[in-house]
């Protein structure tokens, strides 16, 4: 889709009564006018060349070169050569100027050649989200006025291998759309099913200022996703949910929807209390976030109406913007992590060496008291790789303990007793933090 201002890219699948949307991309200031602006320059510049005077300072001048460049691109579509003729268009102290210029087919393909190239990169990153290749798209339904310059269609044909499908209006496919969508919301049209797609990821921040995302992007709606988090302190009474949407690792450089809390969680050790947080969208676009306290049935839910109410510009700057910082977000995202498994170790280590210190030698507990003592130094830099070295270092200290654990709980077992896998649902290694 080329329009005016911006170029969209959708990929479908077309079923006899269903169509799903399976990836969607673009560029938000790509169109037609940047056509028209590459125009205008080359007419000035070539009239300023013979007359000596810059028309795109003269307000009047400039509009009649842009419709001038308008009128040049349609003509261009279908000749090969298009005559500008504008009488009067200046003057100086000699008297009045006018200009008279061609622009040739293949000029203005040079001219437009580096935007018509920036089609590229959206086109193949909705071909990676879909998880397609050229080929294996059957048709190519240009949409928009600018997709009628042979260029664009000659590009087409290059990037997929087959000339665009022709049998719709390119100024009318859209409008004919609207209408098929609006029967389809008032009940008037039962015969298509169109599924859309979530243009943005969306989750909640848990422990470490990480983005945990549920729904991911270019999900099929409507949708419904669960997952199961914990607490991340000792008899934490309440979680918070902060509901967010984008494309970074960490929770706060993306937009924040909303956020509520679920109260009254029974006491109990980090890690037990099991918080079911579910995302709904439904075919409107509407967010429904809820998170329910397993052991109780407590639950709190809200409602979030704009969470897809922004528009095609900020949805591609939130897009740009994860891939532009995907590197350093990813090393953000590992430190925070090595310090969520820090925190849990420690906390798991010191609590059973209270519990089993009767049963250990001196040099044990020494050596475990102070593996634990330099993870915790090491959590409190920056440095991800440091962190998991001293983890190691304390899972070797910690043998011992461990290996006391294991024989206790051998002879504690009885003897007809049977390994049960057991029901219970995964638990999401990321826990709430605490709220105050």
């Amino acid at each position: 889709d080329l329009g005016g201002g911006t170029f969209d890219v959708s990929i479908l699948e077309v079923g006899d009564e269903l169509v799903e949307v399976l990836s969607t991309n673009g560029d938000t200031h790509l169109g037609g006018d940047d056509f028209d602006e590459v125009l205008i320059d080359h007419i000035a510049s070539e009239f300023e060349k013979t007359d000596g005077i810059d028309l795109r300072k003269d307000p009047m001048a400039l509009q009649r070169l842009r419709e001038a460049a308008e009128k040049t691109k349609k003509e261009l579509s279908t000749a090969q050569t298009s005559d500008i003729n504008l009488p009067f268009i200046t003057a100086d102290a000699s008297g009045a100027k006018h200009l008279q210029l061609s622009v040739t087919r293949a000029d203005f393909e040079k001219l437009i050649d580096p935007l018509v190239e920036r089609c590229r990169g959206p086109v193949q990153n909705a071909l990676k989200d879909a998880k397609l290749s050229p080929g294996e798209i059957s048709e190519v339904v240009l949409v928009g006025g600018s997709t009628r310059v042979p260029k664009v269609q000659a590009f087409v044909k290059e990037m997929f291998g087959k000339d665009p499908h022709q049998g719709v209006n390119p100024d009318e496919v859209v409008s004919l759309g609207a209408a098929i969508q609006g029967g389809i919301i008032a009940g008037d049209v039962t015969d298509v099913v169109l599924l859309d797609v979530t243009p943005l990821s969306l989750g909640i921040e848990t422990e470490g200022g990480i983005m945990t995302t549920l729904v991911e992007r270019n999900s099929r709606i409507p949708t419904t996703q669960s997952q199961i988090f914990s607490t991340a302190v000792d008899n934490q009474p309440a979680v918070t949910v902060q509901v967010y949407q984008g494309e970074r690792r960490m929770a706060s450089d993306n937009r924040l929807l909303d956020q509520f809390d679920l109260k009254d969680i029974p006491p109990a050790p980090r890690g037990v209390p099991q918080v079911e947080v579910t995302f709904n969208i439904d075919v409107n676009g509407i967010l429904s976030v809820s998170a329910k306290d397993k052991a109780t049935g407590k639950e709190h839910s809200i409602q979030i109406q704009d969470s897809s109410g922004l528009s095609e510009d900020e949805i591609e700057k939130m897009r740009r913007d994860g891939e532009a910082h995907a590197e350093e977000d990813k090393k953000r995202e590992e430190l925070a992590k090595a310090k969520n498994e820090a925190s849990m170790l420690i906390h798991q280590t010191e609590k059973t060496l209270k519990e089993h210190e009767d049963k250990l030698d001196e040099a044990s507990k020494e050596a475990i008291s102070a593996s634990c003592e330099k993870v915790k130094q090491a959590a409190e830099g920056e440095d991800a790789a440091a962190i998991q070295t001293a983890l190691q270092e304390l899972g070797q200290a910690s043998q011992a303990l461990y290996e006391h654990m294991a024989a206790a709980a051998e002879s504690d077992a009885p003897a007809d007793a049977e390994t049960s896998g057991g029901d219970d649902e995964e638990i999401i290694d990321a826990d709430f933090e605490k709220k105050e």
